[in-house]
């Protein structure tokens, strides 16, 4: 993501090859031929995004490859580990361009990518909140064609619109024909960094909200069950806490971004852009350990695969979205 991130000023005063001053014809100095110095901020970053599309190509693969695995939970798992493994993709792309192939269209490019990809990210983790609302909200209704036609329908409209958020530094939306426009992360506009930061804010309100919910109905289903009343306390009690961890993983790796994006810009250090960045990035190392690998239906296949069989004491306990 670092492309996007470079000021102006030392992209200029960098370099990356200057070949002879036309005016004179004489070569220029041997430090002015150095190669643009590879950054330990954009080292992590590459490094996160291969972690990143190592563990979420696991997650498909195990995905396509498992027949049974076709609930409309785990539709929007696989919508979410494909947006993160773009986002590790892109991060990867991203250093390479910018140290090998750094062109103004390249730098649209992978921009459109990051954009694109981490959107994606965040609002497939809204439509999974969703998921796990219906599947309480209407317990009764919920494993019905509907409901898998309408998921379907979730994820079209959010890859529909990420790509077109992706698209807009391509089509003009950007500030490489203006500097002082630039954001936290060019070539990105200020304006548009802060539609970006502000629809987060309102991505996660509507999070929090919906989980809400969500513990209230938990403990209104543990109150109306007398005869499992102390078990139903504790596990609703280790839902609540799940889901704690679930909201506060979130904010504490997009928030510090989304809340510099709006009061900085590109005359800002680049440390703290890197340093909220990072944490961002990481939330896609994150996702699939909380929506995935957690799953028992996926550890199961993850067994097989790798083992060729099951332990003994595997809870083959139904699993359904609802469970955190």
């Amino acid at each position: 993501m670092s492309n996007q991130l470079q000021n102006t000023s030392s992209l200029s005063t960098a370099g990356t090859w200057n070949l002879l001053d036309v005016r004179n014809s004489s070569p220029v100095r041997t430090a002015e031929l150095r190669p643009l110095p590879v950054s330990p901020w954009d080292i992590a970053l590459c490094v996160t995004g291969t972690l990143i599309s190592c563990e979420n190509a696991i997650v498909i693969a195990i995905l396509f490859y498992t027949p049974t695995l076709r609930a409309p939970m785990f539709i929007l798992i696989g919508s979410l580990a494909f947006a993160d493994l773009l986002a590790g993709l892109g991060l990867i792309l991203n250093f390479v361009f910018i140290y090998m192939l750094n062109t103004e269209f390249v730098t649209l490019i992978s921009v459109g990518l990051l954009i694109a990809a981490f959107s994606a990210s965040v609002l497939n983790i809204l439509a999974i909140t969703v998921d796990r609302y219906l599947s309480l909200y209407n317990a009764l209704t919920y494993h019905t064609e509907r409901t898998v036609t309408f998921t379907y329908v979730m994820v079209v409209l959010i890859w529909l619109v990420c790509i077109t958020l992706g698209l807009l530094p391509v089509l003009g939306w950007n500030c490489l024909r203006d500097e002082a426009s630039c954001s936290i992360c060019r070539p990105v506009t200020k304006n548009n960094a802060v539609v970006l930061a502000v629809t987060f804010l309102l991505v996660f309100a509507l999070m929090m909200q919906l989980y809400l919910q969500i513990c209230k109905i938990a403990f209104r289903h543990a109150q109306q069950i007398a005869v499992q009343h102390q078990f139903m306390a504790i596990s609703t009690t280790k839902g609540v806490s799940t889901l704690s961890v679930i909201l506060c993983t979130f904010a504490a790796c997009w928030m510090p971004f989304a809340m510099y994006s709006i009061v900085a810009d590109s005359s800002y250090p680049m440390i703290y852009t890197y340093a909220t960045v990072l944490p961002a990035t990481c939330n896609s190392v994150i996702n699939p350990i909380i929506y995935a690998y957690r799953n028992p239906d996926i550890q199961k296949s993850l067994w097989l695969a790798c083992c060729g069989c099951v332990p003994s004491n595997f809870s083959l306990r139904p699993r359904t979205s609802s469970d955190v």
